[in-house]
């Protein structure tokens, strides 16, 4: 779907106030052409992010006077804020794709669905998933879930679930866990519209991050009816 270019500009709002920019940060390099930097020497990660056209890195001043002659596309790859910062023990994190939106097509179950918003059933189902998944969706970060569970020899057992935190009161940072056992079903895109649809009602905008490896993830973005709008790359400095 079409992002809104009121849209665009609350994202960059929420993007420039997670950064510690100024809250105009992101327009003004789209029309000054230059990269947004902030020194930090006190960082514990590095940070570059690229959205709609600007771009801004954060971390201490020798990684940014090393990174003045980089284009952006290069420092878009994880491999390129490793080497920045290998000095300085450099690791993780990675490359996520950024995806918004600000209206989305409700998806409507084949089937009545019944969907907790409980923290037990949502801890439940992080324990039948893999750890790779878990730390990547990261559901303790995101306060608001909704699991579809199913009734299962009179116990309800988590399936799936759909969640999102608050960033800056200005985006609803999504997130979607599925049981292994139960993929390929629907149920992703079933609990990810729910969470979509109550942070939409609740006034925010949709944010997806997604590690650009994760097939899976960069799928169920674009099914849900997300736009890509940016990217995110970042360290952990020793």
């Amino acid at each position: 779907m079409t992002l809104d270019p009121g849209s665009a500009a609350i994202i960059q709002l929420a993007w420039a106030r997670r950064l510690g920019l100024d809250d105009d940060a992101f327009g003004d390099a789209l029309a000054s052409g230059e990269r947004i930097v902030r020194a930090d020497e006190s960082a514990r990660t590095v940070e570059f992010v690229r959205l709609f056209g600007s771009s801004a890195l954060v971390g201490p001043q020798a990684v940014i006077d090393a990174a003045a002659d980089i284009p952006d596309e290069e420092m878009a790859h994880h491999v390129t804020l490793l080497k920045l910062t290998r000095e300085r023990g450099g690791h993780g994190l990675g490359a996520a794709a950024l995806f918004f939106a600000d209206d989305l097509p409700l998806q409507q179950p084949s089937e009545e669905l019944t969907v907790s918003h409980g923290n037990p059933e949502a801890i439940e189902l992080e324990g039948r998933c893999p750890p790779d998944d878990v730390n990547e969706v990261g559901l303790s970060d995101l306060e608001n879930r909704y699991t579809i569970v199913h009734e299962v020899d009179g116990r309800r057992v988590p399936l799936a679930c759909g969640a999102y935190g608050e960033w800056e009161g200005l985006l609803g940072n999504m997130g979607v866990l599925v049981d292994p056992e139960w993929r390929r079903q629907g149920l992703g895109g079933l609990a990810g519209s729910i969470a979509a649809h109550e942070a939409l009602a609740a006034g925010l905008t949709l944010q997806w991050r997604a590690d650009v490896s994760n097939t899976g993830c960069l799928a169920l973005a674009r099914k849900l009816g997300l736009s890509a709008g940016g990217i995110q790359t970042s360290v952990h400095l020793r």
